[in-house]
């Protein structure tokens, strides 16, 4: 019992260390340095478009249409992906809980019925927050969407870009939250694939994050 009590203390609170220091690690990089992060990109090149667009919205309605429509069908897809997730996995808990017990050995840690309960109702508040962040992303760039397209009898753009902004940010919470919650579903299966689904989580997410910036041209 003492190895599945050290790799349970030792692993899970490592993994989560690394996944939370990251997440700073990238806020903090979007605060002080943004052009260094492909999100940071990503805002300046909506904020300039968006400049574009109140210089000639006329010709810029259907364009605007189109541009939002890609990440709305995104933030979507994100929303009914952690909710179909969830329910499944509330499906399931009860004939996982009873098959607990096959998964032994200090490799799959601790099996628990509190531990258990601790690993899905983790996974589970993860995958909610996705889906209630996903579904106020859509509905901010719904709203984002109807207001650029009514520039002319709502003379208030800046309202429209903060509110198309909300929506992308929120949209980018829920699909981050999605992706977290996935090394917590291999919780289940021991404090090793937890740590390793996390550090190669973290990977992507760096890949992803600083990888692929492309430099700002003034």
């Amino acid at each position: 019992m003492a190895g599945v009590v050290d790799l349970n203390t030792i692993l899970v609170p490592f993994s989560l260390f690394l996944t939370v220091g990251y997440n700073v690690f990238l806020w903090h990089s979007l605060k002080r340095k943004p052009s260094v992060t492909a999100m940071g990109m990503e805002t300046w090149r909506r904020k300039a478009w968006f400049r574009l667009f109140k210089e000639d919205g006329e010709k810029m309605g259907v364009l605007g249409v189109q541009t939002l429509r890609n990440p709305l069908m995104e933030t979507i897809l994100i929303s009914l992906t952690a909710i179909t997730i969830n329910i499944a996995l509330a499906a399931f808990t009860n004939n996982a809980y009873s098959a607990r017990h096959s998964l032994r050995g200090s490799v799959f840690g601790s099996q628990s019925g509190p531990m258990f309960s601790l690993k899905y109702l983790s996974a589970s508040l993860f995958l909610l927050t996705s889906f209630l962040c996903s579904s106020m992303g859509v509905g901010c760039l719904i709203d984002a969407n109807i207001l650029i397209n009514s520039s002319d009898e709502f003379p208030f753009p800046g309202y429209a870009e903060m509110i198309m902004e909300r929506g992308f940010m929120l949209g980018v919470v829920g699909n981050r939250m999605l992706w977290t919650a996935l090394p917590l579903l291999a919780w289940m299966l021991g404090p090793v694939s937890f740590m390793v689904s996390s550090v190669a989580l973290v990977w992507g997410f760096y890949q992803l994050d600083f990888g692929l910036r492309l430099p700002v041209t003034e």
